[in-house]
């Protein structure tokens, strides 16, 4: 039931399984984190397929791992105009090591402008999110059937309790590297030599735009004083009434 490169692949049987949640996951989930991606486009074109990245302190793991089975994915990049430059360098270095085909993702320019003047990451961070990153991605989700994610199950109590394969709303978001530990994720980086976040070594151990994010280990440092550990674009946002 897996498909077949080309056009020859019978395309009723995969819609069919693509969305069949509990087989998924028995079919990828005994397999390496490695092999979850290389199986991944059996099941799914590339156009099918949602690659986004925040360029943070993890993102090179999984940018490496698909640019070498796959290197023609495309990424999509949310510009909340809230980055760290340091983001922004980071993001430059990897786009030119890898040949990264970047798709900038913005909000909505007089929203975006709004949040700024009134300072909505102080009062209202989960609005501020919102606006920022969660509307300016959702019709770019809504033209894809599954999402590709770095979450790891160490992370949060929220990525604890996510399986290889979930459904969100109408899309199946993808987590190849839910599974591994925090010593799986360093080796891999220490083995490749892969190039770390330049505010990695200043102590920020989880980066996102630059007002919600302080020095910290795990996710500490994000939003931190506000009991807010995810920006809405994992958790249930895009569920469908």
């Amino acid at each position: 039931m897996i498909k077949q490169s080309g056009e020859g692949r019978n395309q009723q049987n995969i819609k069919s399984l693509s969305y069949r949640i509990e087989d998924l996951n028995k079919i990828f989930t005994p397999l390496t984190f490695k092999e979850r991606i290389e199986l991944l486009y059996q099941y799914f074109s590339e156009d099918e397929v949602l690659f986004t990245s925040s360029f943070g302190t993890k993102s090179v793991f999984l940018i490496d791992l698909i640019k070498n089975i796959h290197p023609t994915q495309k990424v999509h990049f949310i510009n909340t105009t809230y980055h760290f430059q340091e983001t922004l360098d980071y993001k430059k270095l990897l786009t030119e090591k890898y040949d990264l085909e970047i798709i900038e993702v913005l909000p909505h320019p007089q929203q975006n402008e709004m949040t700024t003047e009134e300072k909505w990451w102080q009062d209202h961070p989960r609005m501020c999110c919102t606006i920022n990153k969660i509307a300016p991605i959702e019709p770019i989700v809504a033209k894809h059937k599954v999402w590709i994610s770095g979450l790891m199950a160490y992370q949060t109590d929220f990525r604890s309790r996510l399986r290889t394969f979930e459904k969100q709303g109408d899309i199946l978001k993808f987590h190849p590297l839910v599974d591994i530990d925090e010593g799986e994720f360093l080796h891999y980086i220490e083995l490749n030599k892969l190039p770390k976040h330049p505010l990695k070594a200043a102590g920020y151990d989880s980066i996102g735009c630059s007002h919600c994010t302080q020095k910290g280990q795990g996710r500490s440092g994000r939003w931190q004083g506000t009991g807010k550990t995810e920006c809405g674009l994992h958790p249930s946002y895009y569920n469908k009434k």
